[in-house]
């Protein structure tokens, strides 16, 4: 089963008038372990009927070749009547000429908005930069809602193939920062290369929200890039009409199809930095860099979800914020995240957290990397259900779990190729592995914690546990058995650094199979 919505839009994400190389971070040049092909080809159950997704091809709304060719009128913004030295607002021009199937064109200039465009129900419709940078007025000189610079659809009354494209924003100036689009379409959307230079510094809403509000509709955000942030309401001139402040990209309850974000960048937000809360739709994040968010940098919701090659950063809080999961997925149904690099040496959340009730969650090829602070690496909450955990690497230094599995009644987790380094200490949470699910398996760990305070590997809580393939190097009794049953623990190698025994059986545990396995230190049983 095919991610067809990615792979049907791929043909949007090459912009033949530049490198492909523009715009993109780190994370995009270095070497991936798949090819482009391969990961584009992954599998996410549940979403082979998504495939054919050649609407916005058909539609002629999303390809490069003769844009003019594809709108009966074409529009030059300055030819039309406005000023493109930044001294006059441009909206009232564009009202004039905005239309369907046209596309308003923007040559090199400086474009000052004090007031928002509306427009909705639409059909066909283009804004593209040349060189070109919109100015906000700041939050006392704006007229009328002071929230968006382009409103382009709304949930009931949507749009239909929407082009935006080539702006950078300038909103350096101080107490501006404004949402740059609000697009709710039923389906072609495309929103690329817009880079918002400036602290949003207004108090109103973050640069962007996006819906697609048909089913069967699809958009992407490429390359959009708000690298700056945002400062908390409460140091704006909006203090007190917010809660937190702005979030960096919204995605809301009027989201039904399907939307992907590739290579967008986003620095720290105060309530959230890409924040999917719908419960239904789908939802892809491809490449790109989020960092810094309050609450969480990627945080997401809906039907299905794809988090892949991105990079996730956490290393402060500028808004004193409670907490900031790198990445926190609330509710759905199903969720890959795969191929994605976490860094938080100043940890104030989990690396990924799973809330209830996600139904079913898969981490590949992933590698998080954790500060001094006691956060988790991989937190699945108590009620949500099955999960695969394959080649992902942990590196902790705080007293933590790396892998906190929660809920005797969660569904089965299968672990394989875990790798957990680091020098978290056992003086808050003792094992890198903590478990309280049943029928749980884990093959080929690699856990080297060497921290002090009787750091430990493993902790087995629940029933039906097969642990094979394994080896620990611990400060302390590498793997414990605390009330288990039905453990079969095989091909294991066990070593503590301390006084201690390799396995330790607690005396309420139940059946316990221990087949060729390296254990130095002995096994307590006290069974």
């Amino acid at each position: 089963m095919t991610i067809g919505w990615v792979e049907g839009l791929r043909h949007l994400y090459v912009n033949p008038r530049a490198d492909r190389t523009e715009n993109v971070t780190s994370k995009d040049t270095h070497e991936r372990k798949w090819s482009r092909r391969q990961y584009l080809t992954g599998t996410v159950a549940g979403m082979a009927g998504i495939g054919g997704v050649l609407s916005l091809s058909e539609a002629g709304a999303a390809q490069d070749g003769d844009l003019a060719a594809q709108y009966d009128t074409v529009v030059d913004i300055v030819d039309a009547g406005a000023d493109p030295t930044g001294s006059e607002s441009i909206t009232p021009v564009l009202r004039d000429h905005v239309d369907d199937n046209t596309l308003i064109e923007f040559p090199e200039g400086r474009y000052y908005m004090d007031e928002q465009l509306r427009f909705t129900r639409f059909e066909n419709v283009g804004f593209v930069g040349d060189g070109a940078t919109l100015v906000p007025a700041n939050f006392h000189e704006f007229e009328g809602p002071q929230y968006r610079l382009f409103r382009l659809g709304t949930s009931d009354r949507p749009g239909r193939n929407l082009r935006f494209e080539g702006f950078d924003i300038d909103q350096t100036a101080s107490e501006t920062g404004i949402r740059v689009i609000n697009a709710e379409v039923e389906d072609g959307l495309l929103v690329r290369h817009v880079t918002v230079h400036g602290v949003h510094d207004s108090g109103t809403w973050g640069p962007g929200l996006f819906n697609i509000t048909d089913p069967e509709g699809e958009g992407l955000v490429y390359c959009f890039h708000a690298p700056d942030g945002a400062v908390h309401v409460d140091e704006t001139p909006n203090a007190g009409n917010m809660w937190r402040g702005a979030t960096g990209f919204g995605i809301n309850q009027h989201h039904r199809g399907t939307l992907v974000f590739e290579n967008c960048i986003l620095g720290g937000f105060p309530d959230n930095g890409l924040y999917a809360s719908n419960e239904t739709g789908r939802i892809g994040v491809d490449g790109g860099h989020y960092q810094n968010s309050g609450t969480a940098s990627i945080r997401l919701s809906g039907t299905t979800g794809a988090i892949r090659n991105a990079t996730i950063t956490v290393n402060d809080d500028p808004h004193d914020s409670a907490g900031q999961h790198a990445i926190r997925i609330d509710r759905g149904e199903e969720f890959h995240i795969e191929g994605v690099e976490i860094d938080i040496p100043e940890p104030n959340g989990d690396a990924i957290r799973v809330m209830n009730p996600v139904d079913e969650t898969t981490i590949s090829n992933t590698e998080i990397s954790i500060g001094a602070q006691p956060n988790n690496g991989i937190r699945l909450d108590p009620e949500t259900g099955p999960a695969i955990i394959d080649d992902v690497t942990v590196d902790i230094d705080g007293s933590a779990n790396a892998l906190r599995l929660l809920g005797s009644d969660g569904g089965a987790v299968d672990v394989s190729g875990l790798r957990v380094t680091g020098d978290a200490p056992g003086t808050t949470l003792r094992h890198a592995i903590f478990c309280e699910r049943h029928s749980c398996e884990f093959t080929g760990l690699d856990v080297e914690q060497h921290g002090t305070t009787r750091r430990r590997g493993i902790e087995l809580r629940g029933s039906d546990y097969r642990l094979a393939d394994s080896e620990f190097e611990t400060t302390d009794t590498p793997i414990v058995l605390n009330g288990a049953s039905d453990v079969t623990v095989e091909n294991c190698y066990a070593n503590p650094a301390s006084d201690a025994y390799s396995l330790r059986i607690t005396g309420d545990s139940g059946g316990v199979q221990l087949p060729a396995n390296d254990f130095p230190a002995g096994v307590r049983d006290d069974r």
